[in-house]
């Protein structure tokens, strides 16, 4: 396996990005972080791109900021030693939360801390028996990041993100399904790739720009007025109305025939 902190591959319009640093859990250094922000620019751009899988190498998904890295900072005095908020989280919620289209999370193993942030900005979260996510932000004495305190509260509710990020335990596959905060859990954790690889062959079939704008439409209207979300609403299907796909997915409606979807 190559010693890129990060894999890209490319399938049937499924683009899957693996963090690659199994030896660390996948911790975030600075090196994967910039990794996974350019890919995740660079799959929103690619056309050919309908659908992307995140997940990480070995047996857990990403535990989050690597504390090795961020020992050294703290000793070299920084003014601020959490700069890369502001450099690297904050710049990866929004690529995740904005890309225009759907993204699937191969949640195996443990998701903490950031790693858990960026798993919760996924459109879908695919887990296994062995998967646990944990909000470890306090556990060593900092607030949340990567955009855990807008993802977490719309998922659980405010009270039930409070205790998750004040008592900082971690949630097994079963509670984390109950709760929302997966999607799904398979039984055998060695198909949550699989399992995460076909659900995103699925949607990478389907209308890719209507799922772009869903996404915008939701990120309204979950925290905007209604007059702004209906706005956003006849933006988002004047825009879609323009698409071959809409046209074709008509005509094959009243011709009785199932849409083939083009992406575009």
């Amino acid at each position: 396996m190559t010693d890129a902190p990060l894999l890209v591959t490319f399938a049937d319009g499924v683009t899957t990005l693996t963090m690659n640093r199994p030896e660390s859990l996948n911790s975030l250094n600075v090196a994967l972080k910039e990794a996974l922000l350019e890919a995740l620019r660079a799959a929103a751009a690619d056309p050919e791109c309908r659908a992307v899988v995140l997940a990480g190498a070995g047996r857990a998904f990403c535990v989050g900021q690597d504390l090795r890295e961020h020992v050294e900072v703290l000793t070299e005095g920084s003014v601020n030693p959490l700069d890369t908020v502001l450099e690297h989280y904050n710049p990866l919620a929004t690529a995740l939360a904005t890309l225009p289209k759907p993204v699937v999370a191969a949640v195996r193993g443990s998701a903490a801390g950031a790693g858990a942030s960026l798993a919760l900005l996924a459109d879908f979260r695919v887990g296994g028996q062995s998967t646990s996510l944990l909000m470890a932000f306090a556990g060593v004495g900092l607030a949340g990041d990567t955009g855990v305190s807008w993802s977490l509260p719309r998922l659980v509710g405010h009270a039930k993100a409070t205790e998750l990020l004040f008592l900082a335990e971690p949630v097994p596959s079963s509670e984390a399904l109950r709760l929302g905060l997966l999607s799904s859990v398979v039984e055998d954790d060695d198909e949550v790739l699989a399992a995460a690889q076909a659900l995103a062959l699925r949607l990478a079939a389907g209308p890719t720009v209507a799922y772009g704008a869903i996404k915008l439409e939701l990120l309204v209207g979950e925290s905007g007025t209604l007059a702004e979300a209906l706005v956003g609403e006849a933006e988002a299907q004047r825009q879609c109305g323009l698409t071959t796909d809409h046209v074709d997915a008509v005509t094959a409606f009243v011709s009785k025939r199932r849409p083939v979807f083009q992406g575009r």
